[in-house]
């Protein structure tokens, strides 16, 4: 017991540890995103490249998706209480869902603006378009490498990386924008890597908004259904021989829940029963939290189905 005890709290205190190690990453992939986005931004500014302005308000979003991935790492770890006793896990959820709504317009504006400067070429100071393009690229694959070892199941580090992924490769439209505008005079160059950019934005928000969108509307993990639960519950879990009413959520990326009536094979041991279905649910579907309730006879609840 006392060896068990150990090593629940040696996993605690690496679990506490990594957390702590991914939010102080994320900040400083903040602080350097929000550095080069007010530099991309003058830089834009000063130098009349629009594509560096969509890739500096691209950065914006990513600066805001990062800020908000470390509020939502911090909050997260945050206990649980009377009035949200699943704690502020779904926090990281609902900033990501805001911040694909908020691509959506800024992808609009650049289009746009694009648009017009297709038609009416403006000056553009394309050596200074380069030097700030490359610093931002520079910066970009900083910030990569301080996500790189994020976990899978994170929700906010994922869209954010992925956001920065996007910025990454407008920084090279950027860049290949303003060779083409020294060398060969090319100034719809600009807005077309500035359209460019907006698609890539377009492209994260998409994916973005359906992902947290699914989580909002309490949608199945992928790969997991209620009635793959259910049947597999019904073969391997010891003295059950039926399950039905399953719901299977996810709070935040990872974090997956479900609920299920089960119907006892006569003679069986309830506290048997319920054991070998939580480890089946754990072990099968990576299901950490669950309410199981025990039937003998038919169902009581007459919302059951399934």
């Amino acid at each position: 017991m006392n060896h068990e005890h150990e090593h629940l709290h040696a996993h605690d205190h690496a679990h506490a540890s990594l957390i702590e190690r991914r939010e102080r990453r994320l900040l400083i992939a903040f602080a350097l995103t929000a550095g080069m986005l007010i530099i991309e931004a003058i830089g834009g500014w000063l130098s009349g490249s629009l594509a560096l302005l969509a890739d500096a308000a691209h950065m914006l979003v990513d600066a805001v998706a990062l800020l908000f991935a470390w509020l939502g790492a911090h909050y997260a770890r945050r206990p649980a209480d009377a009035r949200r006793s699943f704690g502020y896990a779904r926090l990281e959820v609902l900033v990501g869902y805001s911040n694909s709504l908020i691509q959506f317009v800024l992808v609009a504006w650049i289009v746009a603006e694009a648009l017009l400067r297709l038609h009416d070429s403006q000056p553009i100071l394309s050596g200074m378009m380069f030097v700030v393009a490359v610093a931002g690229l520079l910066v970009n694959a900083l910030v990569l490498s301080a996500l790189a070892d994020h976990d899978h199941n994170d929700l906010n580090t994922a869209s954010a990386r992925l956001h920065v992924f996007g910025d990454l490769f407008g920084s090279l439209g950027a860049i290949g924008a303003a060779l083409l505008i020294r060398y060969f005079g090319w100034l719809w160059a600009d807005p077309a890597a500035s359209i460019l950019v907006s698609l890539l934005i377009l492209s994260s928000a998409w994916r973005l908004l359906r992902r947290s969108g699914h989580i909002l509307l309490e949608g199945a993990p992928e790969g997991v259904d209620a009635d793959l639960v259910g049947g597999t519950l019904k073969n391997e879990a010891t003295g059950v021989c039926d399950v039905h009413h399953v719901h299977v959520w996810q709070l935040a990326g990872g974090y997956h829940v479900a609920t299920l009536h089960a119907r006892l094979i006569d003679g069986a041991d309830a506290d048997v029963a319920i054991g070998s279905i939580l480890a089946v649910l754990r072990e099968r579907f990576r299901i950490e939290h669950a309410t199981v309730q025990l039937e003998t006879f038919g169902c009581a609840d007459v919302r059951c189905w399934g």
